[in-house]
């Protein structure tokens, strides 16, 4: 018989990993968002059993059943994924926190749609750090016009930043993306005093995002495993 202590599930190893993480200092301990985009509702409510509450979808359409199927769980749910602006009531109407606004039109948009008695939409600019074409995400320099356009809609709530920095296998030049984030986040925070979330860091970089400024990291496969064969995707 084996006397080896059996292997913590998957949450429970992340959340010790990022309970033991070194936070930049100034940094209040960083939250987990389980990416929870390909999986079944059944996947969810096995790590909501757990006590994960946070979950990250990529598509709208792919997200609404699941929402719709885990209500009672009260479970909070953030849109990660680029959002066209068709999609905007549906978004605005059925999830907690949208993390990938990046446009004016469509903070005006959400804005419109968010039902009052919801409360203020929690949301994040996204950033599209490395300059790449193929990302979605605002300039730096266009984030002080675009969070005071959030911070002006009473219908939202301005928390911060978000960012997927491309994905490089020299570390050091990822972190040296996060530190441009965590910087930007720092000019954000001093002018807006609501803001408090910086989105970034994934399965395989979630410490060092940590360790240079993130309060919120997003793991997907770590948790659940390898990502199930790539279908069309919903809009």
């Amino acid at each position: 018989m084996s006397t080896s202590a059996a292997a913590p599930p998957p949450l429970q190893a992340i959340l010790s990993a990022i309970a033991n993480a070194k936070p930049r200092p100034g940094r209040p301990a960083a939250r987990l968002l389980a990416v929870s985009k390909t999986r079944g509702a059944e996947a969810v409510a096995a790590l909501a059993v757990q006590g994960q509450r946070a979950f990250g979808e990529n598509y709208v359409q792919e997200a609404l059943p699941k929402i719709a199927a885990l209500r009672a769980l009260g479970l909070e749910w953030h849109l990660i994924g680029h959002l066209q602006s068709n999609k905007a009531r549906e978004a605005a109407q059925a999830f907690d926190w949208v993390q990938s606004v990046d446009r004016p039109k469509l903070v005006e948009a959400l804005a419109r749609h968010r039902p009052p008695e919801a409360g203020p939409l929690n949301v994040l600019v996204q950033v599209n750090i490395d300059d790449e074409a193929s990302k979605s995400g605002c300039r730096p320099q266009d984030v002080p016009a675009l969070a005071q356009a959030i911070a002006a809609q009473p219908a939202l709530r301005l928390r911060g930043l978000m960012a997927i920095p491309a994905p490089d296998p020299d570390m050091a030049r990822r972190r040296a993306a996060f530190r441009a984030m965590s910087a930007l986040f720092d000019t954000l925070a001093a002018r807006h005093p609501g803001v408090d979330t910086l989105s970034m860091g994934m399965s395989e970089d979630y410490l060092d995002a940590i360790a240079e400024g993130a309060t919120m990291v997003r793991i997907g496969s770590a948790l659940f495993g390898p990502r199930p064969p790539k279908q069309e995707k919903p809009a």
